[in-house]
């Protein structure tokens, strides 16, 4: 990027304008790639950890904490800088959830149950669909709470999943 800089000063000072907008096109780009790369980082994260919930039908602390910390960060990275728009629109989530799918059910094949299925195994298992309509309904709620509320949201939601209720209850 700090080559792309260098030229777009250039062609500033050399009042090659038309070429200068290119480099903050290709730039604006370069950080939209950027961005959705992070959401998308942060969306394998959820999806793995719903898919332990879904698979081991309880929910632990640090599962919970992970889930929150990504939607937290879903939504910062989300928002566009007007705060009126967003990168990712509620309505275009699943091109990015089956795009994030499959990778997030093999990875957790390492972590479910102590790692007893393979990556084989757990595809077979996983219930995608199941997983996809949970992740879809957490992912809007950071459309319709601020990052303040989102904590106390998420965790309402998460009691209602397998284990929900015993996690809240602090059963183990």
């Amino acid at each position: 990027m700090t080559q792309e800089l260098i030229d777009l000063r250039n062609r500033i000072l050399q009042q090659r304008y038309t070429e200068a907008l290119a480099i903050v096109d290709d730039l604006e780009g370069m950080s939209r790639q950027g961005i959705l790369r992070n959401i998308q980082s942060f969306l394998k994260i959820l999806l793995i950890h719903l898919i332990k919930i879904q698979v081991e039908q309880r929910i632990t602390n640090s599962w919970a904490a992970s889930i929150r910390n990504s939607l937290i960060e879903i939504k910062k990275l989300n928002l566009k800088e007007n705060k009126k728009s967003y990168y990712i629109n509620l309505n275009e989530w699943d091109t990015y959830i089956e795009d994030e799918i499959e990778v997030a059910i093999r990875d957790a094949s390492m972590e479910v149950l102590d790692g007893i299925y393979n990556e084989f195994q757990i595809t077979e298992v996983v219930e995608r669909n199941q997983v996809i309509s949970i992740c879809l309904e957490v992912l809007a709620l950071t459309y319709s709470y601020s990052v303040k509320e989102l904590p106390a949201v998420i965790a309402d939601f998460l009691t209602q999943l397998p284990g929900g209720n015993d996690w809240k209850l602090g059963k183990k």
